[in-house]
């Protein structure tokens, strides 16, 4: 799941299908030394009603672009990335 320069990557579906998402967003937690991403598929991007995806993600090496995803399983790590969904949409609203 290469991260390239536009801020997109591909996923593939549990049918090995591959799908490409943009980006919206990754933050590292200090605390528990996680590091998450929310995404949106390509496809949905101008739509008025988007679905958001989000993962727990571990870079695999240094030199390398892949990415290890995980599902967030936890109501900690959901509340969290919760949390930044809403001030990143309040601040995306400020700035129109």
């Amino acid at each position: 799941m290469p991260l390239d320069e536009q801020e997109r990557i591909i996923i593939p579906d549990e049918n090995g299908e591959e799908h490409l998402f943009e980006v919206l967003f990754s933050f590292d937690v200090d605390q528990t030394e996680n590091s998450y991403i929310a995404v949106v598929p390509v496809e949905q991007k101008d739509d008025d009603e988007v679905e958001v995806y989000a993962f727990r993600y571990e870079e695999k090496e240094k030199d390398d672009d892949d990415l290890s995803l995980f599902a967030i399983e936890s109501n900690e790590e959901w509340e969290m990335v919760e949390e930044m969904l809403n001030t990143l949409a309040e601040e995306e609203d400020k700035d129109q």
